[in-house]
């Protein structure tokens, strides 16, 4: 994944996992077609062979399995799941693999092997020399580890967690023109582990960049973060004077895929806010700049983060 993937998708990817995608209708009284039993689920995701495909898949049918109520099945496969994780995995890949599966541990109320899984993409995280990427996978596993909804409730380890993840953030590891991007990151751990008091320093940076940014993703990117971390800290009147900018920074980008993105985090920071409203159209706009988008892999995935955005919308 590029780094000009939006920090927001970490997110959404762990909550489109929840999704069962609805089965496809015709019109004029047409079949609906069938979905596909836990079995033959099982059987696509082993028959998976891009990098990391098996575990993402896996992890997906865990939850699908644990929500129809079959905790022990959902065990199995997560345990399938971790054992294609090779020792020598690429973390890039890997770490966010190994993350999925530690916050569907937790979702479980295994917190055993939600502790191991997340512990072990700490040691992934530390093998990175992409200092951007780095600074994404630490966010992700400090939100695991700090979590109360979808991870340990360890406030302890999450904190020291995102301190890492955001020195590396500040620091000279990363350049001037991914900092935006890497700072959002941790803005983000921080409001998703339950510790958005203790993301002011980082905040401030973050605002202080995004107001001088001139690329428009990254921007609308950074200012969606900062409103998410002032929602989630009670400070409503910032956060939606913070959404307007970057709604308007969102809406100005030219390109598909940039524009749809930006929107999808735009989308999740306002449902945080609790304006539900805005939220929906922002996600409805999404959805429709997704379908001009010209790559089929990217179109799909970014109308998965939009599937993951209206589900959440609706909760």
């Amino acid at each position: 994944m590029s780094r000009s993937t939006p920090i927001a998708t970490c997110l959404v990817t762990l909550l489109s996992s929840l999704m069962l995608v609805a089965p496809l209708s015709g019109c004029s009284g047409a079949k609906k077609r069938a979905s596909l039993t836990i079995a033959e689920r099982l059987a696509k995701a082993r028959g998976d062979t891009t990098p990391g495909g098996q575990a993402r898949e896996l992890a997906k049918i865990a939850r699908l399995q644990f929500k129809s109520g079959d905790k022990t099945g959902a065990g199995i496969t997560l345990a399938e799941a971790r054992k294609t994780i090779r020792t020598d995995a690429d973390p890039t890949v890997f770490g966010p693999r190994l993350v999925d599966i530690a916050t569907t541990y937790a979702i479980l109320g295994e917190k055993k092997p939600a502790r191991e899984a997340a512990d072990r993409a700490m040691v992934l995280a530390d093998t990175m020399t992409d200092a951007v990427a780095q600074t994404d996978l630490l966010a992700k596993v400090g939100v695991v580890y700090g979590s109360r909804e979808t991870g340990l409730g360890d406030a302890t380890k999450a904190k020291e967690t995102l301190a890492k993840a955001a020195a590396i953030a500040s620091g000279d590891q990363v350049t001037e023109r991914f900092r935006p991007q890497a700072l959002a990151a941790v803005a983000l751990g921080y409001a998703n582990a339950n510790l958005a008091a203790d993301a002011t320093p980082v905040i401030e940076k973050l605002e202080t960049l995004a107001a001088s940014l001139t690329d428009l993703r990254p921007k609308a990117e950074a200012l969606a973060a900062a409103a998410n971390v002032y929602a989630k800290s009670g400070a409503q009147d910032k956060a939606a004077a913070l959404l307007v900018e970057a709604a308007k920074a969102a809406r100005q980008i030219d390109s598909s895929a940039n524009k749809a993105y930006a929107l999808i985090a735009v989308g999740n920071a306002a449902n945080v806010a609790g304006d539900k409203k805005a939220a929906a159209a922002l996600a409805a706009e999404a959805e429709k700049t997704t379908g001009k988008i010209a790559d089929p892999e990217q179109q799909k995935d970014a109308l998965q983060d939009v599937r993951a955005l209206q589900a959440a919308i609706k909760k």
